[in-house]
């Protein structure tokens, strides 16, 4: 086959083989991704790199790049904004387009009339080390119009991948012999050098670099070598900033020829009694259906809720089976359920957040005197 005549389709055997690993099973930092791609899914080399290439073609793969534990390197919280239905839309526009601190961008609503039901964009927000979330936000509140903001930051992560290829035979009540661990929210204290190296790393990867030496321009832009640029990748992999390598499908729009990878994401909201957080969140984040589980404090705003998490799906019946599995398994082991909730995704757009300095200042020095709202 030639490049043009390639199937793209996620659910396309050897496609699927290759996503099955390359969604998030290529854990921290590897020289040589694509090898590693190759060797997991059983398939030569080179037919790996023409698939993903392809599938980055034509749409399917939105993009390659190299994750970061962006919460070990800034501040960053989930955050609900109310916003008055006329603005909703441009408002959601300013967040995709204009703010490169605002990642995972969505609307959200719900089944019923419940606590929290008027906040309709949420968005994720990451500011580097050093600044301040609450005055960007209330940047972003002046500049859209919003009237409020809940920010709602991780005291603990309990899950965080993607795999909707894998996760689509999974059924309800899956977990994992043990209950997930919980990842902190330190951050970490890098040098000069390591800052130059992740800021060149992190970005997503041409079609070029879906190639047998993906970190070479990398490592030329960066100043430096290519054994030197991935020794300080390992190190930084060591001092736990590094997330996965991954292909990210384009999973809310349908592909060119129709296809859906997934239709329906359900935010999941559990309030546990206080001082449960830790192992609630642990025993929900085992149940491997859960792409994102946090411990996140919702406020009075949203029922006191304290756990959080987002499930993927094409049917929502079946996502509900999966939540109700979690909170039999809840109820099961002695952690009572005082609150839940879903909120229901809608439009979304998902971009990596900046968590440049220099890039914050120059924002802020572009919008401070804009007195807005500028939608």
């Amino acid at each position: 086959m030639t490049a043009d005549t390639l199937p793209i389709e996620h659910t396309e055997e050897t496609n699927a083989r290759i996503l099955a690993v390359s969604e998030d099973r290529v854990k921290g930092f590897h020289q040589h991704p694509f090898q590693f791609i190759a060797e997991e899914s059983g398939l030569p080399f080179e037919t790996v790199v023409a698939r993903i290439r392809a599938m980055v073609a034509g749409g399917v793969i939105r993009r390659v790049r190299q994750t970061l534990l962006a919460n070990k390197l800034a501040e960053g919280a989930l955050v609900a904004w109310k916003v008055p239905n006329e603005k909703l839309d441009a408002a959601f526009e300013f967040m995709f387009k204009e703010d490169p601190f605002s990642g995972h961008v969505v609307l959200r609503s719900t089944d019923r009339e419940v606590s929290g039901s008027d906040y309709k964009l949420w968005t994720t927000l990451k500011v580097p080390q050093g600044t301040d979330m609450t005055e960007h936000a209330d940047v972003l509140k002046r500049l859209t119009g919003a009237e409020e903001y809940l920010l709602m930051p991780a005291h603990g992560i309990f899950a965080l991948g993607v795999g909707h290829v894998r996760r689509k035979t999974m059924e309800p009540g899956e977990k994992s012999d043990e209950p997930a661990k919980m990842m902190t929210t330190n951050i970490a204290d890098l040098d000069e050098e390591e800052w130059n190296v992740l800021l060149n790393l992190k970005g997503e990867l041409s079609l070029e670099e879906i190639s047998p030496e993906p970190w070479a321009g990398r490592a030329m832009a960066a100043g430096t070598t290519l054994e030197r640029f991935c020794e300080v990748a390992k190190n930084l992999d060591k001092k736990g900033v590094i997330g996965r390598f991954s292909t990210f499908l384009e999973h809310v729009k349908p592909s060119q020829t129709g296809v859906r990878v997934t239709r329906f994401n359900g935010l999941f909201h559990w309030k546990v009694p206080e001082g449960m957080q830790e192992r609630g969140g642990a025993e929900v984040g085992r149940h491997t259906i859960m792409t994102h589980c946090y411990w996140r404090e919702g406020g009075p705003r949203f029922g006191n809720v304290n756990i959080m998490g987002v499930v993927h799906g094409t049917d929502k019946d079946l996502i509900m089976k999966h939540k109700e599995a979690i909170d039999d398994h809840l109820a099961s082991i002695g952690i009572p359920v005082e609150y839940t909730n879903v909120f229901w995704g809608g439009r979304s757009e998902i971009k990596p957040s900046e968590i440049s300095p220099f890039v914050y200042r120059e924002w802020h020095q572009k919008w401070d005197s804009v007195e807005g709202p500028v939608v």
